[in-house]
């Protein structure tokens, strides 16, 4: 289902034995109408600082909720007053608008972030009542090469290849179902070797999660699950399939050890 161009959803909690829900909400490239007129920055450049592909990997969950719209049209995962780049500051330096954007089009774009929020809330309520617990997987990416194309990556000691962050939740509550997830994704069978997946290094999560955990706090245990962008050229935006179709599959891998440990709790 569709719903007003803001993101796609395929929502089965009755249906499903899966107590995991996967959202990609800045998987999204498009913009409204109103909002183009004043774009400052190119489709490329856009690009570069969204989460491309990770869409794709939500098809590991039988609920899925994926970003349609740019996160330079209003970022999901941010708080609601942040959610509107009006500063280059609030977008890593960059000019997102030609000039100062016009009120009605900001508010447009809080509407869509209200929006989202509200049907957060309900496909997370019918996961409360369905199965009392619940996992997010929220993916994302994230650059490493951001002094240029050619030149050196990022350290790889502060830039793992998936970084899960738990900087919003109650980290002893939901010890077992991190460290099992974790554990299982690291072990999974990767081309070239076993992933680098370590907590908290490069980020602890966004509003997303922080919204989740405030708002079920007994019930959801949101996983902000970051992948470096080696499965891409964050320049050129060329994917490597290979790396495509290993992540989901690593995803996959760890479903059955979390819904195994979630049920302990």
């Amino acid at each position: 289902m569709l719903l007003d161009k803001i993101w796609s959803e395929e929502v089965t909690p009755a249906e499903s034995d899966l107590p995991v829900i996967a959202f990609a909400i800045h998987d999204g490239h498009l913009l409204r109408d109103d909002v183009v007129p004043h774009m400052a920055l190119g489709g490329d450049e856009r690009r570069r600082e969204e989460d491309p592909f990770t869409g794709d990997w939500t098809t590991i969950a039988p609920t899925r909720v994926v970003g349609l719209m740019s996160r330079f049209q209003v970022d999901l995962n941010r708080p609601r007053e942040k959610s509107v780049y009006l500063k280059p500051e609030d977008a890593w330096g960059l000019q997102v608008w030609k000039n100062d954007l016009p009120d009605p089009v900001a508010t447009n774009s809080l509407k869509e972030y209200d929006a989202f929020y509200k049907r957060s809330e309900e496909i997370l309520s019918a996961y409360q009542e369905r199965f009392g617990k619940f996992v997010v997987y929220d993916l994302h990416s994230y650059n490493h090469r951001r002094d240029g194309a050619t030149a050196p990556p990022a350290d790889p000691a502060g830039n793992p290849q998936v970084n899960v962050g738990t900087g919003t939740m109650d980290r002893q509550r939901w010890a077992p179902v991190i460290d099992r997830f974790i554990t299982d994704l690291a072990a999974a069978d990767f081309p070239g070797g076993n992933l680098d997946v370590r907590e908290n290094v490069k980020f602890q999560g966004g509003n997303f999660g922080r919204w989740a955990h405030s708002r079920f706090p007994e019930s959801a245990c949101v996983l902000s699950i970051e992948f470096k962008k080696f499965f891409m050229d964050e320049w050129s935006g060329d994917p490597d399939p290979t790396m495509l179709d290993a992540i989901p599959r690593a995803l996959e891998s760890t479903l059955a050890g979390v819904s195994e440990v979630l049920a302990t709790l």
